[in-house]
């Protein structure tokens, strides 16, 4: 995310993640020294390892997008089953759009979409329910998607619409309560009243109901103050590393997606450009320079 901070010349000054630049740096800039850097993009063995050679959600030669206009070009994505990736790069990069065609909101020309790793799953042309239903995918969208005047009860029931029978919602509902002590006591609550800490943990709660296998997490800390991002990363984190859920994210503070993910990409008018684990590319001067204000 683009933020302000004061070069030498005492100018406000522009730079994306955190830190500080001593000159100004505009997209347009970023999407050209992108495709300096890295023009022909990662190997596909390069992407194969590191997802330990052994994907449990990859994306082949994807070309997808809106309408007629396609956004994603030949893409391609790997990730092993318990692990984290997060999707940087600059805005119209084509980063949510590639949440959006692994959970069937875009239009796919091309390529393919398979989970289940060795059992190569074909989940392309599934729609979002179906993805949800059958696949194991959830979709966590960014902020202010509850349902301000229901409970924060009711909003979990609603994850789990797609249930046979509305006792499996609940009892899932309860599961959810049993783990976070924080909805639990603010569970007969209109969720409007919430803090934004709170409505982001409702949030990834709810998508939890349905008890997926991959989420898919778009903007996490958008619009939280420092700590509640503190607080939704550990929960993340917990999901991740406790439950051994697989987690594909857009982040626009690239500094902290990376510091939590473990495998990093970086994307550039709608290709992929760069890959690495998170904290490698996190010490890559380049990506600092240009994702990370300094």
């Amino acid at each position: 995310m683009a933020g302000n901070a004061t070069g030498p010349d005492g100018k406000r000054t522009k730079g994306y993640g955190a830190g500080s630049v001593d000159t100004v740096i505009s997209v347009e800039d970023v999407v050209r020294e992108v495709q300096k850097i890295a023009e022909e993009g990662p190997k596909a063995e390069e992407l194969a390892a590191l997802a330990n050679n052994d994907p449990f959600l990859s994306i082949d030669t994807l070309c997808a997008g809106y309408g007629k206009m396609e956004i994603l070009h030949d893409f391609h994505l790997h990730v092993g089953k318990g692990q984290s990736l997060c999707l940087i790069g600059p805005n119209g990069a084509g980063k949510s759009t590639v949440l959006h065609s692994i959970f069937g909101f875009t239009n796919i020309f091309s390529g393919a979409i398979t989970t289940d790793g060795a059992e190569k799953r074909d989940v392309t042309r599934l729609g979002s329910s179906d993805k949800l239903k059958n696949a194991g995918i959830a979709y966590i969208l960014q902020d202010k998607s509850v349902f301000p005047d229901m409970t924060v009860e009711e909003n979990l029931w609603m994850g789990g619409y797609l249930m046979p029978n509305p006792a499996d919602a609940r009892r899932a509902a309860e599961r959810v309560f049993e783990k976070y002590d924080r909805l639990a006591a603010r569970r007969k609550h209109p969720a409007k009243v919430l803090s934004g800490g709170e409505r982001r943990l409702l949030e990834i709660s709810r998508a939890l109901v349905m008890n997926p296998e991959v989420l898919l997490v778009d903007e996490p800390s958008i619009g939280l103050e420092p700590r509640f991002i503190d607080m939704v990363f550990e929960i993340l984190d917990d999901l991740q590393r406790g439950e051994g859920k697989t987690i594909v994210m857009v982040e626009q503070n690239a500094k902290k997606g990376l510091e939590f993910a473990d495998i990093g990409y970086v994307l550039v008018s709608g290709r992929l450009a760069m890959a690495g684990p998170g904290k490698t590319l996190l010490e890559n001067p380049e990506v600092g320079r240009l994702f990370l204000g300094g």
